[in-house]
């Protein structure tokens, strides 16, 4: 089988092309970057494919001769708040690839979205698939066009097109390039991380989501969601974990929702006047005094998503970026 992957570059893809080859599929992988693409060229069966998601003329070329597309690929920014950037890759993107799958005749397409398009719960009563979206209250494009998208991708199963969702939670890991959630363990490491947040979220090691990822190829039902997720770690939880894992002293500063949302609404002014991009703007300051908290019990049971604890993947993380360099600058 030839899976047809785009966001071959990020965290997640990365780790979902990496358990592609380790299980003999032929990946034709997406790039936008000749430097990323470059990176990837000694690799065994993988045809190199450059694009952009939002050409739909190129998807048809990409997805041409494959079996199957994995689609990780995203805009993930949360500055600014909404963006037509946002639209063009997250909504049009999944559509193009959506008629590029049409046209190729594959058997199956895995829309990754995010846990954040499904409602959030209480670690007592964690939101699942079937859970109310609260993604509206944000006002964050990022999480708005990634559940327009998602809707689109049911509303095509329904009408026969072989796509399912997957839904990830907070993901760490190795391979984590640019960085992206890897930062957080990056803050810690280097004293950054002043205090914490009242609120929390659900936490996944990255290769547990890239096994589930794959196992979707020929498991799990079309037309539905499956949250890939694991742990439910409050900040507080889920700093002291990470510094007891790289051994450093943990944030001791509880950060009252007051001060967490007047410090955002300081980087959003920031934003404004300079154009510069705030470490925490006002609507980012407002997701972290909630608990977003989830049950992947769906994706164990459906996708045989693994659960490796989440002080492995803190480890294999900061492991990956002291081998890589990223420890010796700030």
């Amino acid at each position: 089988m030839t899976v047809f992957l785009t966001g071959t570059s990020g965290l997640l893809g990365s780790n979902v092309l990496i358990e592609l080859l380790k299980r003999n599929y032929q990946v034709k992988a997406l790039f936008r970057d000749e430097h990323d693409a470059r990176q990837h060229q000694h690799m065994k069966d993988i045809e190199i494919f450059m694009g952009d998601i939002t050409d739909a003329q190129a998807m048809m070329r990409g997805a041409q001769g494959c079996d199957a597309i994995i689609h990780a690929a995203a805009d993930t920014g949360l500055w600014p708040a909404r963006s037509p950037q946002y639209v063009a890759t997250n909504v049009q993107g999944t559509i193009n690839l959506i008629e590029a799958g049409k046209k190729a005749g594959v058997q199956r397409m895995i829309a990754v979205s995010t846990a954040n398009a499904l409602g959030f719960g209480t670690k007592e009563q964690p939101g699942d698939e079937s859970t109310p979206p609260k993604f509206k209250q944000y006002g964050l494009g990022y999480m708005e066009t990634k559940h327009l998208a998602q809707e689109i991708m049911l509303r095509e199963a329904r009408n026969g097109f072989p796509g399912l969702v997957v839904n990830p939670t907070f993901m760490i890991g190795p391979n984590d390039h640019k960085p992206s959630s890897g930062r957080m363990v990056l803050a810690v490491y280097q004293g950054k991380v002043p205090g914490y947040p009242v609120g929390g979220k659900n936490y996944v090691y990255v290769g547990d989501a890239a096994t589930a990822i794959v196992n979707a190829l020929d498991k799990g039902n079309i037309g539905e969601c499956y949250i890939l997720g694991h742990e439910n770690l409050s900040y507080q939880e889920a700093f002291t974990k990470i510094a007891n894992v790289i051994g450093v002293k943990p944030p001791q500063l509880p950060i009252p929702p007051v001060l967490t949302k007047a410090f955002g609404g300081l980087g959003t002014i920031y934003g404004n006047l300079t154009g510069g991009t705030p470490k925490v703007s006002y609507k980012m300051a407002r997701v972290s005094c909630d608990g977003h908290y989830f049950s992947a019990a769906k994706a164990v049971r459906e996708l045989s998503l693994p659960q490796t604890p989440i002080d492995t993947a803190i480890r294999e993380c900061f492991d990956w970026f002291k081998e890589n360099g990223y420890l010796s600058d700030e």
